[in-house]
């Protein structure tokens, strides 16, 4: 059973960012939605 689990979370594809597009890199089970830049626009 928790090798089922560890697979499923290894086969998630990448999380893109909800405003531009981009590929977020973090966890892809983690809730966020938006990737750094477009969180904080002015660190651009």
């Amino acid at each position: 059973m928790i090798e089922n689990v560890v697979e499923f979370f290894r086969n998630l594809p990448a999380k893109l960012c909800s405003e531009c597009g981009e590929k977020i890199n973090e966890q892809h089970e983690c809730y966020g939605n938006k990737c750094d830049g477009c969180m904080d626009p002015g660190k651009l």
